[in-house]
């Protein structure tokens, strides 16, 4: 008996505790919230200074003007009568040799002067080899010629590169002169 008085006793002790924890709890009390800050007047921005006057520059009595023939030119114009020398490259290589060091040097000075010209270089090579290999030379010959004029100061988003492998001939015989003329880096003007 004692036993049943015993687990009797628990069945209160927890009915006790279950009703005491489902007792209702009281709401939270609610706290005034702060009104918003006051509205401010909306500014209204400042004009902003008028641009400046141009200033003209007037010529110098007596000096003749002289028009700047290539700014004036169309870019067909520009690229049949190109001022853009090409760049030879020897047998299977994309290094740039001390003459063709002198050419990129010479087409950088051009760029220089003109520097709103956008320039697209065209690796060429002869018609030895496949044609993935040559596209990939050429590509390689490209990027030489870009690499340098970048180091000569031109902006590199000025000049692009594309490679066309043998599949443009400047020359179409079977000789080595022929050869040597298609191995190189041809410059278009593609804006000005």
């Amino acid at each position: 008996m004692r036993i049943r008085w015993g687990v009797c006793g628990l069945v209160i002790v927890l009915a006790v505790v279950v009703l005491g924890a489902c007792a209702k709890k009281k709401p939270p009390v609610a706290r005034p919230v702060p009104p918003p800050p006051p509205m401010e007047e909306p500014v209204t921005p400042a004009k902003p200074p008028a641009p400046p006057e141009p200033t003209v520059e007037k010529p110098v009595a007596g000096a003749p003007m002289k028009e700047d023939s290539m700014a004036s030119r169309s870019l067909d114009d520009l690229n049949r009568d190109s001022p853009l020398r090409p760049l030879f490259f020897g047998y299977d290589s994309a290094e740039v040799s001390a003459e063709g060091q002198k050419v990129l040097e010479s087409n950088g000075e051009l760029l220089k002067k003109y520097p709103s010209w956008v320039i697209t270089i065209e690796g060429h090579c002869d018609e030895r080899g496949t044609a993935e290999y040559n596209l990939a030379l050429g590509e390689r010959r490209a990027v030489a010629a870009r690499t340098y004029l970048v180091s000569l100061g031109i902006a590199a988003e000025r000049v692009k590169v594309v490679s066309y492998g043998k599949e443009f001939p400047f020359d179409p015989g079977k000789t080595e002169e022929a050869y040597a003329r298609n191995r190189r880096g041809h410059f278009v003007i593609t804006a000005k």
